[in-house]
């Protein structure tokens, strides 16, 4: 039997957290007071992720999107209030990884969405703070028959912005929320780039700079690191381990 100290211990040293300069808190954020057997994760510590963990009987939550954002309120009323009393009254610990969780080479959220994908020669680049990846598709693809692998993969469709004619063969990608690398993936010489979100501008980016664009969702690109993760934690200290996908149109 083990406790969170020990998991976060691990995980630090695991993704190398100490490297990153985030937006949140990475490692432990909240402190459970249970032995821990059973270890839930998840995409996002919300309301209705911590009551499925607690109905579970988890004894810790462990999440990419966690609490205490840069800049935001930091009282714990309201919203956040209700959520910290929901998890103390448990019992529950919560640890989250969002950076580190993004760019570890093998159980990280990018790697994670190349194999969900079948990409091929996955790698990360230089750019994007280390955290955009450019890999291939096993062969040249319309970008209609793309979206519709995608939309088969993630069961989700992307929202596609034509910006180039052709096949797409060569591609870039970074999950979650990083529409705005897309002037970076272009320097790479790539067809088309791929990443959770989209903003008002980045239909004209696309369009100007001659790639094709490709939304996925943020939920939808970040459910797979983490499942990873907990999966990868289970073996290694004998957990149980449960993903709960907390369905998320955004």
């Amino acid at each position: 039997m083990t406790d969170l100290h020990a998991i976060a211990a691990y995980c630090d040293d695991l993704l190398g957290a100490a490297a990153f300069q985030d937006y949140c808190p990475n490692g432990i954020q909240v402190e459970g007071d249970r032995p821990l057997q059973r270890l839930a994760t998840g995409v996002t510590a919300s309301a209705d992720l911590l009551d499925e963990a607690i109905a579970w009987g988890a004894d810790a939550v462990l999440v990419h999107h966690g609490w205490f954002w840069r800049g935001e309120d930091p009282r714990l009323v309201g919203m956040k209030g209700r959520r910290v009393r929901a998890l103390t009254r448990a019992g529950l610990g919560l640890l989250a990884y969002h950076l580190p969780l993004d760019a570890h080479p093998e159980l990280g959220n990018n790697r994670q969405l190349a194999e969900v994908l079948g990409f091929r020669d996955a790698a990360a680049t230089p750019l994007g703070d280390g955290i955009l990846w450019r890999g291939r598709l096993v062969g040249p693809m319309a970008a209609a028959d793309l979206a519709e692998h995608i939309a088969s993969a993630l069961g989700r469709a992307p929202i596609h912005v034509a910006g180039r004619a052709g096949p797409l063969e060569q591609i870039a990608w970074c999950s979650g929320g990083a529409q705005g690398y897309i002037e970076q993936a272009a320097t790479l010489g790539v067809d088309a780039y791929l990443s959770g979100e989209i903003s008002e501008q980045t239909t004209h980016q696309a369009r100007e700079l001659g790639l094709d664009y490709f939304a996925l969702g943020h939920h939808a690109s970040e459910r797979y690191g983490v499942r990873a993760l907990g999966a990868h934690l289970a073996a290694r200290f004998a957990l149980e381990h449960r993903f709960l996908d907390i369905p998320n149109p955004a």
